[in-house]
């Protein structure tokens, strides 16, 4: 967490340090300070407050929309359902916007902190150790927390992976592993 490298603070679990050796542990910290180097927190900050603006502002048009009216319903009727439906699509559309972001931001954290840990092979054997291990713990995880996880806490379904902020741990050790370093 951390606006920019000056007010930033990486923690580590009990847990965490439990599950991984040294090296894979050194992994997860260069790709967690990767992501403090990147100003993540602040971009992540900026993409939440714009799709949260949108938000607003689509569900003022749909009340607007709904209650508002007009002197003539009849002829403005085609514009109040242009209306509700632009306010039902561009909330989704922030939201999709926000966890591409997101994901492209893991990507480059996974490269920049192979770098920085001057290895991508602790990053790749902590990354699949998690996503086995993962399951055989109690992950106190809910929407609101699990960007703070490294891997996806929730897993299964086809639409939790749709709307998941971490991208699949099978594709970012494809791309750790096409890493030349």
């Amino acid at each position: 967490t951390g606006r920019d490298p000056q007010h930033a603070c990486v923690c580590v679990t009990k847990g965490i340090m439990t599950l991984l050796q040294e090296y894979e542990l050194k992994g997860v910290h260069a790709h967690e300070l990767a992501h403090v180097q990147n100003r993540d927190t602040l971009i992540m900050t900026v993409t939440a407050a714009i799709a949260g603006a949108i938000m607003m502002l689509a569900d003022m048009a749909r009340w607007g929309a709904m209650f508002g009216g007009s002197r003539d319903d009849r002829r403005d009727s085609g514009n109040v359902i242009a209306l509700i439906v632009l306010s039902i699509l561009a909330p989704l559309a922030a939201i999709i916007i926000q966890l591409a972001i997101s994901r492209s931001r893991e990507y480059g954290a996974d490269a920049r902190g192979a770098f920085i840990a001057h290895s991508k092979l602790g990053l790749i054997s902590a990354l699949q150790k998690l996503e086995t291990a993962g399951p055989r713990y109690q992950l106190n995880a809910n929407p609101q927390t699990a960007h703070l996880f490294i891997v996806n806490p929730f897993r299964g379904s086809f639409i939790a992976n749709l709307f998941s902020t971490h991208p699949p741990i099978k594709d970012r050790v494809e791309k750790l592993k096409a890493l030349t370093i």
